[in-house]
């Protein structure tokens, strides 16, 4: 037996030695008991003493913490300190820090675009600025990342940070004090043709019912008569927002999830008085990354007879979490209940104590070809309930669309591939709009009185050849040229206007969306 199976052999009774330590410490953590945690220690310390190689305790001790808590489910698990604190910026829907996009272009931080209202435009800050030192240190290096330039940039709010920027051949240097700057769960609502609104929902924190409200307020002052709902690629979030969103579209005293625990009381959530669009008519986009609380507000409005959900089935995440915090500011997300559609589905997806196979499910799903084509076999019997007007819906692995849209590879190369997983759309895009911030009044008249040429286009892949090191493939470029062309437009408008700027211009090559548009161009006004 080699060196190496030897080590294997002594691993086991220390991972045996750390799963019963870890339930005594997850226990001493939530009853504070002395003794449980001074065992840990213990192992913990025999580990690195006594272990032939260099160990990290702390790294060993949190992943198989983890490990542990998915025996139970997929979605049970440990939260390190560090990480907690990002979560709890996402889930909060802002953190502290001056309000600027910016990207890493050149080795160099390029401002993209200023928030509104934030202390970088009080302070001065202006789309196309370079920052080149912060708080009098260097930060034009090959060695900058983005997280780097956020830990830099963020900070509590009404500490300053000095920045010195580039701008028109000038060093300018300018103190901004902090603020509290929003993190925009809704990134895009505007006004398509025929009345219809469009609405992006990336992920749902405690903010984004407000955020909905006042979007498809604007969207009804401005004439809006249908909406879509986009939940594409959302993995969820917090449960309360997504069940104030589904509130607006239905009547008070419509079911609109329930959830049921071992150790906690079923709880039924209603709508209440409080909707303005009751009787908008809505699609609701979806796909496979569509999770959680997005499959609470498509399983609702689906269930209720109130939407018309296209797109392909969604991930399938039925559980409801709890964050335990322990003594170190860690956290135990822990499964407490499974929540239920109105017409009583659970969605969940089957799951073993097989993590790795739970989440690359999605990785099988496209070699099965459900991704071009509905899996029939996946409607049983068993799993089928009826919605009030006798519309069949089903349960057991994600909510299952009323109208199956797949996924559109059409037009699609390596070398569109390659250009949209580097920065060159992006980079070009910043170079391309530096004299012309203000050459356009707004994304609608951009998107129709701009075009990418054929000129803009061969300096677009060339530029892509020489910063990128992507080779022209001229095969590519002739299969691919009109979603190039589209997507650097789109680009072109993101520096410009943001997320509506993009989703302006890139809905033009969203097939998904197109179909969303026609059927709700069907329905009658």
């Amino acid at each position: 037996m080699s060196h190496k199976n030897n080590s294997n052999v002594f691993l086991i009774p220390i991972g045996l030695c750390c799963f019963m330590a870890i339930g005594i410490w997850i226990g001493h953590s939530l009853t504070g008991k002395k003794n449980s945690s001074s065992k840990v220690n213990d192992i913990i310390e025999v580990i690195n003493k006594n272990y032939v190689d260099k160990v990290d305790g702390e790294k060993l001790f949190e992943e198989t913490i983890s490990e542990m808590l998915h025996k139970l489910d997929p979605h049970s698990n440990y939260i390190s300190p560090k990480d907690m604190k990002a979560m709890t910026e996402q889930i909060q829907g802002e953190f502290g820090g001056i309000g600027v996009r910016f990207t890493l272009l050149r080795d160099t931080i390029c401002v993209t675009n200023v928030i509104p209202g934030s202390p970088s435009e009080e302070a001065g800050i202006k789309s196309g600025d370079k920052f080149i030192e912060i708080n009098k240190k260097s930060v034009a290096s090959k060695k900058i990342t983005n997280e780097k330039v956020m830990s830099l940039l963020k900070g509590l709010s009404n500490t300053s940070v000095n920045i010195t920027v580039w701008r028109n051949k000038k060093k300018i240097s300018k103190n901004i004090v902090r603020g509290t700057i929003p993190i925009a769960s809704i990134p895009c609502a505007i006004l398509l043709k025929n009345e219809i609104g469009y609405v992006k929902i990336d992920q749902f924190s405690v903010a984004t019912a407000e955020e909905f409200r006042i979007q498809s307020q604007k969207l009804l002052s401005q004439g809006m008569k249908k909406m879509i709902l986009d939940l594409r690629n959302n993995g969820g979030g917090v449960l309360q927002s997504a069940v104030e969103i589904v509130d607006e579209f239905l009547k008070s005293g419509t079911i609109i999830v329930s959830t049921k625990g071992a150790n906690i009381q079923k709880e039924v959530s209603k709508a209440t008085y409080a909707g303005k669009l009751e009787n908008i008519p809505l699609v609701v986009l979806i796909n496979e990354n569509s999770a959680s609380a997005s499959e609470i507000v498509a399983g609702a409005l689906q269930d209720n007879d109130r939407a018309t959900i296209m797109g392909r089935r969604s991930y399938g995440k039925g559980l409801v979490q709890k964050d335990i915090t322990l003594q170190d500011k860690s956290n135990v997300r822990l499964t407490i209940a499974r929540y239920y559609t109105p017409t009583g589905r659970c969605i969940q997806k089957p799951y073993t104590d097989d993590y790795e196979k739970y989440i690359n499910e999605e990785a099988l799903r496209f070699e099965h070809g459900e991704q071009f084509k509905l899996d029939s076999s996946l409607l049983v019997d068993s799993l089928k309930f009826k919605t009030p007007k006798g519309k069949v819906v089903y349960g057991g692995g994600g909510i299952f669309p009323d109208v199956f849209l797949p996924m559109d590879t059409m037009g699609g190369s390596w070398y569109f591939t390659e250009l949209r997983y580097s920065n060159a759309f992006q980079s070009f895009a910043f170079d391309f709009v530096t004299d012309k911030r203000t050459k356009w009044a707004n994304p609608n008249s951009f998107n129709k009185a701009f075009v990418v040429d054929e000129k803009i286009t061969q300096a677009f892949v060339n530029y892509a050849k020489q910063s990128a090191k992507i080779p022209i493939d001229v095969a590519g470029l002739t299969k691919s040229k009109r979603f190039i062309q589209i997507t650097l437009k789109a680009e072109i408008a993101r520096q410009l206007w943001t997320e509506e700027g993009y989703y302006t211009v890139i809905n033009e090559l969203d097939k998904e969306m197109q179909a969303a548009i026609n059927q709700l161009n069907k329905k009658k006004k």
